[in-house]
């Protein structure tokens, strides 16, 4: 019986589904190598049930923005779920700047994974003997793109801190994707997603921020994560002299606000254009968030910032 298994749409190639990444070096428990090759157990727990961690990092013009701050960050995260990392945090950061020089990537998102590892199923963490860590350097453009963006009130709601605390940057992203899924079916880039208490967490993955008279407000971290991004934009902010209030904050002062903008790793600095219907800052990129960009620009590529990827050349 010489007839394949599964029909063909089953049987898609690693290029298939990632097209040139697959061709790019991934470090998994200890070796580089091909994203063609690399290759996760089905009994890693992390794949199984979401049991992991992970930090999304940036790099530019050759250097990586606020590592160490990120790597503390993945650090605590695995912490408050019990996974004890094999490698320390200055081994880790030899393998993101390796992964970097061996891709030849000057500018680049990174993702660094730690798993529960691979063990015997069920939910005893005890199964697993070893974490697993993999990490992941790649060409990636901001998430949401470079126009303001549209987004909706999600009826998907943030859970913390009821169960996984939101300071914890965990594998399980479901309810994220599927505040995103209803964005995106409803013809929206993205979402704010509500606290249990109906008072806006964040976005499905970034931190969100207003502004009224002048004056900054972002929401309190009961529900969000402390975003890279967003600390550092609320110092720049401060810095040029803007008052930053963090407190609890509901969906209809973003109806209300000048300016709204989202901010992450990965969507860097976003303007909102619209929320909900309600028209933002004319649909343009408002005066305060176009300062904030800049200076969010300029701060991304200062060398006080950044672990150099092939230092003294």
């Amino acid at each position: 019986m010489n007839e394949p298994y599964l029909a063909e749409p089953f049987r898609l190639s690693i290029k298939d589904m990632v097209g040139d990444l697959y061709e790019l070096y991934v470090f998994i428990n200890g070796e580089f190598v091909k994203g063609k090759e690399a290759k996760v157990s089905v009994w890693d727990h992390g794949l199984v049930y979401g049991d992991g961690v992970f930090e999304g990092i940036r790099a530019y013009s050759g250097g990586v923005f606020k590592l160490g701050e990120h790597l503390r960050r993945l650090s605590d995260s695995a912490k408050a779920i019990g996974i004890d990392v094999p490698l320390s945090a200055q081994e880790i950061r030899d393998v993101v700047l390796e992964a970097m020089r061996r891709n030849d990537l000057s500018d680049a998102h990174i993702r660094v994974i730690v798993t529960r590892g691979i063990g015997r199923l069920g939910l005893d963490p005890r199964n697993c003997k070893r974490a697993s860590v993999v990490v992941m350097t790649y060409p990636f453009p901001p998430l949401l793109g470079a126009k303001p963006v549209r987004v909706l009130s999600s009826s998907i709601r943030r859970k913390a801190p009821n169960s996984v605390d939101a300071r914890i940057k965990s594998l399980n992203y479901l309810d994220n994707i599927l505040a995103k899924f209803q964005a995106v079916a409803a013809g929206y880039d993205d979402a704010i997603m509500l606290d249990v208490n109906g008072c806006i967490a964040e976005a499905t993955g970034e931190n969100v921020f207003a502004i009224k008279n002048e004056v900054i407000s972002t929401p309190s971290l009961t529900a969000a994560l402390p975003g890279i991004t967003r600390a550092t934009v609320i110092e720049l902010a401060m810095g040029m002299g803007y008052p930053v209030n963090e407190r609890p904050m509901t969906l209809g002062e973003l109806f209300m606000a000048d300016e709204v903008f989202l901010t992450g790793t990965a969507a860097e600095i976003a303007p909102v254009a619209e929320v909900d219907g309600r028209t933002i800052s004319r649909g343009a990129v408002g005066p305060i968030t176009g300062k904030i960009i800049a200076a969010y620009k300029a701060c991304v590529t200062a060398e006080e910032h950044l672990t150099l990827i092939n230092p003294g050349k």
